[in-house]
């Protein structure tokens, strides 16, 4: 008898299947580790203790490979997640990489520092961005991770202030999806709630949910999401806006999920470090350019981009220390600062301004 072609296949045969595809996946993982170790072997015998094991280009570079040849049905975001996680393990048996972010923990700095750097990094709360900076220059931490910009509130200006007294390069960027809920302590009374916690921007971000929900409720700003987490925990007549990890760590209730107004609410980190990065392939560099107050200052930097068709992605202005009315202009754009086409540009500006500092180069998010 011909077996149905349509039958269902048989339980437990695709169990046992599983398990066989799980033992050679550990022993596959296991020798990728062996690799890693072998790796470290090499960089200590030629660099020392100088050595750098964390390679941001090779990093984003095996991530689009894992991307460009995943055929599913897994999508090529989750394949790359769970590569991340592979490659955070081994890299920790080379030397576990320390990062520093603006904290406290449950933030979505560090949830942007876990996507980034893989579960398997050292992470270390500072309490504000200009100590996140200062860890990194003492060389406490290898790097650092910031926010820059929020697509709904838009730039950081901290974190703009603090490149202009820092001599660290931008080594990578991350840009994580921002869901915000609404949570409650164990013994909250929903009914009754009179004040709701949250730092400012995301209260900003969630105003007119607020309005329609909770008019009229008490708005407190909090240093963080997740210090607005830690308050409610214990209060019955309070909510907090935070995230997934807050609620996670502080074991929080949903009153409601996805509060946010705009629906792609998204903000944008910048993982800062003491070494220049090397071409990956796809990359984009940062400026920071303080012009002369004369007529046509913007010209002469937007100019040279136009001419020599550069992708410029983000231009922002911050008022100048040294006088008023003089401004510092913070400039991406795409390309690497040793790419053959990005040099004329450069030269240009340079000659033009009264100041210009490459930020750094760095391989475009991949994840």
């Amino acid at each position: 008898m011909n077996q149905d072609k349509n039958a269902l296949p048989d339980l437990a045969e695709v169990r046992k299947e599983i398990d066989s595809i799980d033992q050679q996946l550990q022993e596959l993982i296991n020798q990728r580790a062996q690799c890693a170790q072998q790796v470290a072997q090499v960089k200590l015998a030629k660099e020392g203790e100088e050595a750098h094991f964390y390679r941001p280009e090779r990093e984003a570079q095996v991530l689009r490979t894992i991307m460009e040849r995943n055929q599913g049905p897994l999508s090529n975001e989750e394949m790359a997640r769970l590569f991340r996680e592979v490659m955070s393990a081994c890299l920790a048996l080379e030397r576990p990489v320390k990062v520093a972010y603006l904290g406290p923990e449950g933030t979505f700095t560090q949830q942007a520092a876990i996507k980034h750097f893989g579960h398997s990094a050292i992470s270390v709360p500072m309490a504000a961005i200009d100590e996140v900076f200062r860890e990194v220059e003492a060389g406490s931490v290898d790097y650092g991770v910031v926010p820059i910009e929020n697509s709904t509130e838009g730039v950081i200006s901290h974190t703009l202030d603090s490149f202009m007294d820092s001599g660290l390069q931008i080594s990578g960027e991350v840009v994580l999806r921002i869901h915000q809920h609404l949570l409650v302590g164990e013994n909250t009374r929903a009914d009754k709630i009179s004040t709701i916690y949250s730092h400012a921007s995301s209260l900003a971000q969630c105003r007119k949910w607020l309005d329609a929900h909770y008019p009229g409720i008490e708005r407190v700003p909090m240093p963080s999401n997740a210090e607005a987490a830690r308050k409610v925990k214990g209060e019955w007549h309070s909510a907090a806006i935070a995230g997934d990890m807050a609620a996670e760590l502080y074991e929080l209730k949903r009153l409601a999920e996805n509060i946010e107004d705009t629906p792609d609410n998204s903000t944008r980190f910048l993982i800062i470090g003491r070494q220049k990065v090397a071409a990956s392939g796809d990359d984009k560099t940062s400026l920071m350019v303080s012009m002369r107050n004369q007529p046509g200052a913007l010209h002469q930097i937007l100019e040279p981009f136009n001419r020599h068709n550069l992708d410029m992605t983000r231009i922002e202005s911050r008022p100048s220390r040294s006088g008023a009315w003089n401004y510092v202009f913070f400039i991406d754009f795409a390309g690497h600062v040793d790419d053959e086409g990005v040099q004329p540009v450069l030269k240009e500006i340079g000659n033009q301004a009264a100041d210009m500092k490459v930020l750094g180069s760095y391989p475009k998010g991949v994840l």
